[in-house]
């Protein structure tokens, strides 16, 4: 009797496992991943641009001041529409929120600390569109003062990402 009950334990505890096992598998061929949503996008020949220079200093900047931001305003520059797919940070301490006319997509972060969900926001030729970065110079706390740079990737189906740059001197 208790090698019966001992064998239906077992087949249950295997079932489990395989039940398990059978989830995380359907999880990671669903997972949205940037080679997969690459393959799916159509080539653009338009062109992503930065309307000014993509790399912004914000000087010294204080922890205790609180957040500080600035906008870029990106610009599609080629003669075909160009689909923003996705954007993100390069670290957990900034945001980026893509303005499209009166539509807004974000905040969006760093990969990894939160779900990047897909953008598909498209760009007309000759239409711009902005993305507020916003940086928090207290989030890393005291281990983050001093020199810093961070990056704002924007993938899109013309071509390399885009990649907006800053740069701040953090105090205390």
């Amino acid at each position: 009797m208790i090698k019966q009950i001992s064998n239906g334990v077992n087949k249950n505890i295997i079932g489990l496992a395989l039940a398990i096992l059978a989830l995380g598998g359907i999880i990671w061929v669903a997972r949205p991943n940037s080679q997969n949503s690459a393959a799916l996008s159509v080539k653009s020949n338009g062109t992503l641009s930065v309307e000014e220079a993509n790399n912004y200093d914000f000087g010294t900047i204080s922890m205790a001041a609180g957040k500080v931001s600035h906008t870029f305003k990106i610009k599609n520059t080629g003669n075909e529409a160009v689909t923003i797919n996705s954007m993100y940070t390069s670290c957990m301490c900034t945001t980026a929120t893509l303005k499209i006319g009166g539509r807004q997509k974000g905040p969006y972060g760093m990969p990894g600390h939160g779900f990047i969900p897909k953008i598909n926001e498209t760009l007309n030729s000759g239409e711009e569109a902005l993305v507020e970065v916003v940086f928090d110079p207290a989030a890393h706390g005291p281990a983050g003062v001093g020199p810093i740079q961070r990056a704002i990737a924007i993938e899109n189906n013309a071509g390399e990402p885009v990649e907006l740059l800053f740069a701040a001197i953090v105090t205390p």
